[in-house]
C-alpha cells in the first residue's frame, strides 16, 4: 500500500492558473508563489455571495491515536460535490510545523483525499505561520525595549507582562525562561517564555478580522500588563500596531492550492482548538463562498473543542451560518473509546465497539444544541467488517440523524458519494436556523459553564483563586461581554485525558484565564493544557529525509 507522500507525489498536478479558472478568477489576481500555489486578493469577497453559498463544517468524535480523518474526509467530501456537479471548494486551516514534525503528522488530508502540493503545505508554505511568529516576537521586542528605554514614559510592571514570544515548533525546554540577564547591555532579567505559533493571539487576531484595517484594530486591542499605577498596557500605547500589520500584509491573504483531482482548495490561518479558536481564517472562509456554491471547511479536534468554537466565536463574530455539519467517526476510534488496545484496533471488537458508542452519542447530543442539521460521516478502513459498520450505522439511524460510510482515503472523491448526496440532501432541505450556545452578555461563569456543562458533560466548575481573580481583573477592564476560547485537552469530553468514551460525574477546573482582547475572546485554562507543546519520545521528524535530488520522504 503506497503512503500518503507516494501518492502524493505520483498524482497529477496542474498550474495554479488552471486550477484559478474553475473559481472565475482572473489571472491578474493571481499572487504566484512558484507553479502550484497563489495567494488571493481580499477584493474577491462577495459578501452577498457569501449568505447564499452554503458552508459546511466538518468535526469529529474525540480523537484518539488510531485517527479520525477530519481533514481527509473534509477534502474528499469535496472533491465528490464537485463529482456530484456542485461548485465546491474546500477551506483548510494551515499545518503547524509542531506537529509535522511531532506525534500527529502533516495536515494534508491522506490517501487520495489530499491537498497539493503536500510536501510545501506541510513544510512553510507561502510563510504565514513566519509573518505572524515575526510579528508576535516584533511585540516582545519592543515591550522589553520600552522597559529597559530611559523614555519609558509607560513605567511597566514587568511582573504583570502576559506576552509571550512564540516559535513554529514544539520544544517545552522553552515554556518558562528568564531573559533579560547581561547587566546593562542585556536588559532587565524577568521571567518569561515561548508558546507555539499557532497559540499566538497573532494568530488568533488574523483568522478574525475582517481586513487589514481590523486586523491593525484587533493588534492595537491586544493586552500586555499594566504600568506601575495599574494602568493597564495595550498594543495601542506601545504604537506598534502599524508595524505588526505590515508584517501581516501577505499572510493576511488567502493561498489558492489544488486537491489530487484538480479540485480548488482554500488553505489559511492554523490556530490550534485545544488552545485557540481552531478554524481557518474568517476572511478565507468569506472567500470560498464567494467563489463557490458550496464551501466544505473543517474545525480542530472533537466537537467539543473545534466546532462549538466554531459556532459560538467564529460565526457569530463573522454573521456567518452554517447549513449543515458533518460528524466523522472510525471503527478503530470508537473501539478505543470502548477499551479495545491501540494494537488491537484492526481485530474485529463488536463489545468494544459497543461501549464506545457513547463518545459518539454525546457529540450527536452536542450537535443539536445549535440547531445545525447534520450527517454522521463513517470514515471507512479496509480493516472495518461489515458487522461493526452495521452496529455504527444502526445506532445513528436510531438518533434519527443521516448517516453515510465515506471511503475517500483509497477512492477519493468517487469514494465520497454517498456521504456528499447525504449532504446535499440535508444542506439542501434543512430549515432550521443556527443557534448559539450563549449570549455574550452573559458573565464570565455562566459562559465557562454553559460550554463545561452543555457540551462537555460536566458535573461542576471550579474556578480555582487565580481564576477568580482574573475574572475580577477582566471585569474591571470592561472585557468581560467577549466570548470565552476554552483551552481543554482533546484527548477527553472531561479536562482529564485520561477519561474516554463519555465521562460523567466530573469536575473541570479552570486554573486561570488569559485576556485575547485582540483576538476577541477570553481564553479559560482547564486542567494540565499547555500552550507549548513538547516532542514524543520519538518525533516524526526521525522519519523525515530529504535526497539529493530535493525529494522528501517520510511526511504523513
Amino acid at each position: 500500500m503506497k503512503t500518503d507522500i507516494e501518492i502524493a507525489k505520483a498524482a497529477k498536478i496542474e498550474h495554479i492558473s488552471k486550477i484559478a479558472q474553475k473559481l472565475n478568477i482572473k489571472e491578474d489576481d493571481l499572487e504566484y508563489y512558484g507553479k502550484y500555489k497563489a495567494k488571493l486578493p481580499l477584493s474577491l469577497i462577495d459578501l452577498e455571495k457569501v449568505k447564499k453559498s452554503k458552508l459546511i463544517l466538518v468535526s469529529a468524535i474525540t480523537p484518539t491515536p488510531a485517527g479520525e480523518g477530519k481533514t481527509t474526509i473534509s477534502i474528499g467530501l469535496s472533491q465528490a460535490l464537485n463529482i456530484l456537479d456542485k461548485k465546491s471548494t474546500v477551506v483548510l486551516r494551515e499545518p503547524s510545523l509542531g506537529p509535522v514534525f511531532g506525534i500527529k503528522g502533516g495536515a494534508a488530508g491522506g490517501g487520495y483525499a489530499q491537498v497539493l502540493p503536500m510536501e510545501d503545505i506541510n513544510l512553510h508554505f507561502t510563510g504565514d505561520m513566519n509573518a505572524i511568529e515575526k510579528a508576535n516576537n516584533l511585540l516582545s521586542a519592543v515591550i522589553d525595549n520600552e522597559i529597559q528605554s530611559k523614555n519609558n514614559d509607560l513605567n511597566f510592571d514587568t511582573r504583570t507582562i502576559s506576552w509571550r514570544r512564540v516559535m513554529d515548533m514544539n520544544d517545552r525546554s522553552l515554556r518558562d525562561i528568564v531573559i533579560g540577564l547581561g547587566g546593562t547591555k542585556g536588559g532587565i532579567p524577568r521571567e518569561a517564555g515561548f508558546d507555539i505559533t499557532a497559540a499566538s493571539e497573532v494568530m488568533a487576531a488574523l483568522c478574525l478580522s475582517d481586513d487589514l484595517d481590523n486586523l491593525k484594530e484587533r493588534l492595537g486591542n491586544i493586552f500586555v500588563g499594566y504600568t506601575w499605577q495599574k494602568k493597564p498596557v495595550f498594543v495601542r500605547d506601545l504604537k506598534v500596531q502599524g508595524a505588526m500589520a505590515a508584517l501581516l500584509k501577505d499572510a493576511i491573504k488567502p493561498n489558492l492550492v489544488q486537491t489530487i483531482g484538480g479540485n480548488p482548495a482554500i488553505i489559511h490561518g492554523g490556530p490550534f482548538a485545544n488552545i485557540a479558536q481552531g478554524t481557518n481564517s474568517v476572511i478565507a472562509t468569506r472567500m470560498g463562498l464567494s467563489l463557490s456554491d458550496y464551501v466544505v471547511t473543517e474545525a480542530g479536534f472533537g466537537f467539543d473543542l473545534g466546532a462549538e468554537k466554531f459556532f459560538d466565536i467564529k460565526c457569530v463574530s463573522a454573521d456567518l451560518s452554517p447549513s449543515a455539519v458533518v460528524l466523522v467517526a472510525t471503527i478503530r476510534a470508537l473501539k478505543f473509546h470502548g477499551g479495545a488496545k491501540l494494537k488491537e484496533l484492526t481485530i474485529e471488537n463488536t463489545d468494544a465497539l459497543k461501549k464506545g458508542l457513547v463518545n459518539l452519542e454525546k457529540h450527536v447530543e452536542n450537535m443539536g444544541h445549535f440547531n445545525i442539521c447534520s450527517v454522521v460521516a463513517i470514515n471507512k478502513f479496509h480493516t472495518d467488517t461489515d458487522e461493526e459498520l452495521k452496529i455504527v450505522k444502526e445506532f445513528v439511524e436510531s438518533k434519527n440523524i443521516r448517516v453515510a460510510i465515506a471511503d475517500v482515503w483509497e477512492n477519493g472523491g468517487e469514494g465520497g458519494l454517498e456521504l456528499g448526496k447525504a449532504v446535499i440532501d440535508v444542506a439542501e432541505k434543512c430549515t432550521n436556523e443556527f443557534t448559539p450556545l450563549y449570549d455574550w452578555n452573559w458573565s464570565i461563569e455562566e459562559k465557562i459553564e454553559k460550554i463545561a456543562k452543555t457540551i462537555y458533560g460536566a458535573e461542576a466548575i471550579d474556578f480555582r483563586p487565580q481564576a477568580k481573580n482574573d475574572i475580577k481583573r477582566i471585569i474591571k477592564l470592561g472585557l468581560d461581554k467577549l466570548p470565552v476560547c476554552i483551552a481543554k485537552t482533546q484527548k477527553s469530553l472531561s479536562d482529564n485525558p485520561k477519561l474516554l468514551g463519555r465521562p460523567k460525574d466530573f469536575i473541570v477546573t479552570v486554573r486561570e484565564i488569559q485576556i485575547s482582547s485582540g483576538a476577541g475572546f477570553l481564553v479559560p485554562i482547564t486542567g494540565d493544557i499547555m500552550r507549548m507543546p513538547g516532542l514524543p519520545a520519538v518525533p516524526a521528524a526521525m522519519s523525515i529525509d530529504i535526497d539529493n535530488e530535493g525529494n522528501i520522504s517520510g511526511l504523513f
